[in-house]
């Protein structure tokens, strides 16, 4: 239920620009969700949301990585040093293991990042699948994570 409903945090972001906590719990709760706002926060938290402008300049919520070229990489490289623990590549996927609960948020990071030779991700509780294109080595892709947790 968790993951379902921090997948439906993203999918609202992404479609709206929720201003504050309280605009969260309404929004899950048309969706079926019901949460308290302290349950909205700790997802938040988990999924490493920060707060951007948005049109009109309004602060709301975003996906990390939102703040144009600069912002991405200051912000995968603030989360991957934090929250990243393993990488290991096998065949086009490289196999990311973090902290528990922050695998999403780091994923989320990573899919905004838009590195060359990542196809996407898919994101457990402390588990990241990375697929990388086939012109593009998996070593190479772990090499670069690694290196980015070492520059922060």
């Amino acid at each position: 239920m968790k993951r379902q409903r921090q997948a439906a945090i993203i999918e609202i972001i992404r479609n709206k620009e929720v201003k504050n906590q309280s605009e969260m719990v309404k929004e899950l709760n048309l969706r079926g969700y019901k949460v308290t706002q302290s349950t909205v926060s700790r997802d938040i938290k988990e999924l490493v949301l920060v707060k951007g402008r948005g049109s009109g300049g309004i602060l709301c919520y975003r996906e990390p990585g939102g703040e144009g070229v600069e912002g991405i990489e200051s912000s995968l490289r603030r989360i991957a040093s934090e929250f990243l623990l393993t990488a290991e590549a096998s065949g086009n996927i490289v196999v990311v293991r973090t902290s528990p609960g922050h695998a999403q948020g780091l994923a989320a990071a990573i899919d905004g990042a838009v590195l060359d030779g990542v196809v996407g991700t898919v994101a457990g509780d402390d588990t990241i699948m990375i697929v990388c294109s086939l012109a593009i080595d998996s070593v190479e892709i772990k090499k670069r994570l690694l290196s980015i947790v070492k520059a922060a």
